[in-house]
Order: structure tokens, then C-alpha cells, then sequence
């Protein structure tokens, strides 16, 4: 029987590329929107031209109703979770200073990135617990776990606290069975970086980056697959950076 995966913000870059590469994989999908179906139908195709069994729930994850409602439609349609990718993430609606940041702007980030994946996780975990087979969870989080950004400082608290709850969760859940993992991508290619497109240009050019090309979904969603094979079974809490080189240290 194939395993189910959940992937959250799976509708678009690195949560569609990792939706595809898992069920290319054998996986069959469950892909997490905050928009109705509709608004995903040219995103879904590759499925459907492939062969490929997904399944779409919408919902925000930083709802504790959606939260909820994800598991139990994952659960009534599979009957099972194995994998859990957190993906789902936001950026700062606009890059403000450190120092000028609003208390609305922290909120609005963290709830997403942040809390959203901690209770989603929470709800997971325990169904997986209470499974025969047990599952797997991987945190997709970010460069900005580690490098400062001081416009956009919500948004790396929240990528570092998402690295927090790998340790945690890894620590945790490893008795039960279930190992965690988390994916740090550097620049990517993505509708986030965009608009900051100039800028990662400009660096490549300059060699800040070792491997000297932007980053592709398809580039993370390797990662995500190669944790998601089981073939790192005496393995937790660990991560892997997916930023061609970025986090070396260099003089």
C-alpha cells in the first residue's frame, strides 16, 4: 500500500516541486492550500498527466479548526499519515527595519511559520503514534535559521524557531518511532525572492555563493525526497543546508 504524505503550501514552488518529486515516489499526496481548488487547476495537472494519486484540502495552517480538519480528511480518505512535510510559510507583508516592525507583522509570520507548524505537527505526531506504522515529519525552514536579514527579523525568528522544533520534536517522538528532519534552502527560486531578484543576482555575480546559480524548488524537493526514502534510519534532528554553498564559512 502506497504511504501518504501531507505537504503543506504544496500548491506553488518549493511545496509543489516537493508534492511532485514525493509522488514521483511513490507517495500518494496530500496537498495543502489556503485557496480553493479551483485557483490551483493548471498547478494539479502534472498529476493528473502522470498518474499520480493528491488529493487537495484547503486550508491555513494557522487556524486550529483548518489544523484539525487536515488531519481528519487526510485520515478519512488514506486512513494513515506517514509523512508530514511543513512547508507552509510566509514572508513579512513588507520589509521594515528591525526597529520599525510591527507587533501585527511579527503575529501575522509567526503564526504561520511558526505556530502553525508547531500545532500541526502536535496533531500528526500524535495520530502517528497511535498508528501500527509509524511516520516521519520534515520542516522545510530556511538560511534565515542562521543568517540575519534585520529587515525582515519576524521572518528569521520564525525560521529559527522552526529549527528548534525539529530538535524538540526529534527528541520527543524518537522513543515512539518517528524521526524528524528539517531542509534549510538558501535562495531560491520562488514568487518570495522575486522581487528581491536584482540583489541574489548581484551576489551570484560577486561569489558570495560557492555554487554560483540560483536555487530551484526541484533542488529542495531532492532533499525532502532523500530524507523521505527511510534510507537515514539511525538518524534525527538532523538538517541540510540547500543553498549551494552559502553557509561555509570563508576568508
Amino acid at each position: 500500500m502506497a504511504k501518504t504524505a501531507i505537504v503543506t503550501g504544496g500548491t506553488r514552488g518549493i511545496g509543489l516541486a516537493i508534492a511532485r518529486q514525493l509522488a514521483a515516489d511513490g507517495f500518494q499526496v496530500v496537498i495543502v492550500g489556503t485557496r480553493g481548488k479551483e485557483s490551483y487547476s493548471d498547478h494539479f495537472q502534472w498529476f493528473e498527466e502522470n498518474g499520480k494519486e493528491y488529493f487537495f484540502v484547503q486550508g491555513d495552517i494557522s487556524n486550529h479548526d483548518d489544523r484539525i480538519r487536515i488531519v481528519k480528511e487526510t485520515v478519512d480518505r488514506y486512513g494513515k499519515i506517514d509523512l508530514l512535510v511543513n512547508n507552509a510559510g510566509v514572508a513579512p507583508k513588507v520589509r521594515a527595519d528591525l526597529l520599525t516592525m510591527s507587533e501585527e507583522s511579527f503575529d501575522y509570520v509567526l503564526g504561520i511559520n511558526l505556530r502553525g507548524n508547531m500545532f500541526l505537527t502536535q496533531l500528526v505526531a500524535n495520530r502517528m503514534i497511535r498508528q501500527k506504522k509509524k511516520g516521519m515529519i520534515i520542516n522545510v525552514s530556511s538560511c534565515s535559521a542562521e543568517v540575519s536579514s534585520t529587515n525582515r527579523g519576524e521572518y528569521c525568528v520564525s525560521k529559527a524557531g522552526v529549527s528548534m522544533l525539529t530538535k524538540l520534536y526529534a527528541d520527543r517522538l524518537a522513543g515512539e518511532g518517528i524521526n524528524v528532519y528539517e531542509v534549510r534552502p538558501g535562495v531560491i527560486r520562488t514568487d518570495m525572492t522575486s522581487k528581491v531578484q536584482s540583489k541574489y543576482d548581484k551576489l551570484f555575480r560577486e561569489g558570495v555563493f560557492p555554487i554560483a546559480r540560483w536555487g530551484t524548488p526541484e533542488d529542495v524537493a531532492l532533499a525532502v525526497s532523500a530524507f523521505a526514502s527511510g534510507k537515514f534510519p539511525y538518524t534525527t534532528g538532523n538538517y541540510v543546508d540547500v543553498d549551494g554553498g552559502f553557509h561555509i564559512q570563508r576568508l
